[in-house]
């Protein structure tokens, strides 16, 4: 044992509980989406079209795509082979399950680094000192209603395929210190992919794929437990060697927290979902995984959270009360609000491969919100070829829509699931089932929908108009009349439409926001007039805004414009911006900053 027994289960024993997927103890039926969780085998059966097990749960079968699976093999020696020395330590502390003590931790507590520097150590304290108890009783990996809400288990005996760092040679050495019987290669081994990673540059003569292990240290950061924790990727236990590589139990666990926060603090989920992503892959940096493993995993905590947040009573009774209680919690201790604390925030940040790029990708270096979305659509398919049907129609999944009911809860149902179709990615990747009963869980971009700009036509449609930014919707219209292109100190002509009657509307000029005038809205929600772009605006493409009174509530889709050079004698030195609409007329000087607006 890695620890004393006065602390517990150890996380030996935690770790086998889960990678085979099953729970440290059964809960009781409850509600009524206990009884009913997805099966998890039919949602990820698209795999078959690559591997069929033997049937046994003994690790072989039969290759029935050599090259999707040898692409797997070389993303994860790659990525196993380049991650960085930080990475590989962080791939460990991803790796921990929490014991019955409660002195580790789990990646509900990793996941939280999405939240931000600050954020993440305010929800890490809150937990550990006992002030987010239904959070805590939510989210967590073990025993959590979310958090643990499915296991893998079936789902891996079904599949039952080897490991990445298991040898193909059944004559291989056993590492010192493994399971001598349980272990052995002389059983446990990838054997059947022998043949097809031979003479691959990513394996060796006698088709080992080429994984170097990460060694046990010790987490003594403090940074999501109060002790010391052993940290240990399991290589030689029984349940690691044995247990099939797909799907990923880890990943699952880190995607049912992972979307778990995201709703509870949706302002945030876009960098809490990329968190979530990058937990996925360190499953991958540590060789115990590849990324088809990954991608399941993902789909396994896609449908998990969507079964319960589909649960009119559990919704009420334990999301929608854990999120009261969380936010109340990170604005009394922030000291201001939600909104405030989050603008301060120094942001989720990860750098994987020291700004290597993976092969057929990216670096995946994430630095901001846009750039967390990029690299989790990236990780939705790794660069795989689309190996199935493309050009497919959208395929949202039943239920799929409830994922944004706190990101966007003054849509319809109907417009939620088109905010998804519309974030989907395309058709024909590995694990797509497009056209059937489930749906297609692989083709939903979470991050791409909770950072979405929906705007809301007349007729009830929703229609995205960008993603990667604030997740927000806007149900009026601004455009240009007279033409999108204006010099600077010239004036633009402008007509708005589904606004707010009577409201007065100011227009911000993006990206530096200044405030350029105002539009009075009429008893029948249009607006028109002009405004004059200042003569000092850069050249080039900008937006314009319509903002209330408060300057923070975006009412239109950004209208697109061009700036070009004033003439080179004289012109409009642009001091007043000035707007009617309807008859009436308002001035703002030009140059009033505004000091927050969402663009």
């Amino acid at each position: 044992m890695r620890r004393s027994a006065v602390r517990g289960v150890t996380v030996a024993t935690v770790a086998t509980a889960l990678v085979l997927g099953s729970p440290l103890a059964a809960q009781a039926a409850t509600y009524p989406s206990d009884s009913t969780t997805p099966d998890l085998v039919s949602l990820l059966n698209g795999y078959d079209q690559y591997w069929t097990s033997s049937g046994g749960n003994d690790l072989h079968g039969t290759v029935n795509d050599p090259a999707t699976l040898a692409k797997n093999d070389q993303l994860t020696s790659w990525i196993n082979q380049h991650a960085t020395t930080a990475q590989q330590f962080r791939a460990l502390q991803d790796a921990e399950y929490d014991n019955t003590a409660r002195t580790a931790y789990d990646q509900s507590f990793t996941v939280s680094q999405g939240l931000g520097a600050e954020l993440s150590k305010l929800f890490v304290d809150g937990r550990h000192a006992g002030e987010l108890p239904l959070t805590d009783a939510l989210i967590k990996s073990t025993g959590g209603t979310s958090g643990g809400y499915v296991n893998t288990g079936d789902a891996k005996a079904h599949y039952s395929y080897p490991r990445p760092y298991l040898p193909s040679d059944t004559a291989a050495t056993l590492p010192a210190g493994d399971d001598t019987v349980n272990c052995n290669p002389a059983k446990i081994n990838a054997s059947s992919l022998a043949a097809n990673r031979t003479g691959k540059a990513w394996a060796d003569a006698k088709g080992n794929l080429t994984i170097t292990r990460v060694p046990a240290t010790t987490d003594t950061t403090h940074e999501f437990s109060p002790n010391d924790v052993v940290l240990d990727a399991g290589y030689g236990q029984k349940g690691i060697c044995t247990g099939g590589s797909y799907p990923s139990g880890h990943t699952t666990t880190a995607y049912q927290a992972g979307i778990t926060l995201a709703t509870l603090v949706p302002e945030l989920a876009p960098e809490i979902l990329a968190r979530a992503s990058e937990a996925g892959n360190d499953r991958i940096v540590l060789g115990v995984h590849y990324p088809l493993d990954i991608m399941g995993g993902r789909i396994d905590g896609e449908a998990a959270l969507a079964a319960r947040w589909s649960d009119t009573q559990y919704r009420t009774e334990v999301l929608e009360p854990a999120r009261a209680e969380l936010t109340k919690y990170l604005e009394a201790e922030c000291g201001d609000t939600l909104a405030n604390c989050i603008a301060a925030e120094q942001p989720y940040t990860d750098d994987p491969y020291g700004g290597q790029a993976m092969p057929g990708g990216t670096a995946q270096v994430v630095t901001d919100r846009a750039s967390a979305a990029q690299v989790y659509r990236e990780r939705m398919t790794y660069g795989f070829a689309q190996t199935g049907t493309a050009g497919l129609a959208p395929s949202v999944p039943t239920g799929a829509s409830n994922l944004l009911l706190s990101t966007f809860p003054t849509l319809t149902d109907a417009q939620r699931e088109q905010v998804l179709a519309q974030t989907e990615i395309a058709s024909g990747y590995p694990l797509d089932q497009s056209g059937t009963a489930n749906g297609s869980w692989e083709r939903l971009d979470l991050a791409a929908a909770t950072s979405a700009t929906v705007a809301v036509g007349a007729d009830g449609t929703a229609k995205v108009v960008s993603t990667g930014g604030q997740a927000r919707v806007v149900s009026g219209v601004l455009t240009a009349p007279e033409g999108t292109s204006v010099q600077a100190g010239k004036t633009l002509a402008l007509a708005g439409t589904g606004l707010p009657a009577g409201a007065t509307l100011q227009v911000v000029l993006h990206s530096d926001p200044v405030v350029v005038g105002t539009l009075t809205v009429g008893a029948d929600g249009t607006a028109t007039g002009s405004v004059v772009i200042p003569a000092d605006a850069a050249v080039g493409a900008h937006t314009l805004d319509l903002v209330d009174a408060s300057g923070t509530s975006v009412l239109v889709s950004p209208l697109a414009i061009t700036v070009t050079a004033a003439p080179s004698q004289g012109g409009s030195t642009g001091g007043t911006g000035t707007a009617s609409g309807t008859g009436a007329t308002g001035t703002v000087p030009a140059g009033v900053h505004l000091p927050v607006v969402s663009g």
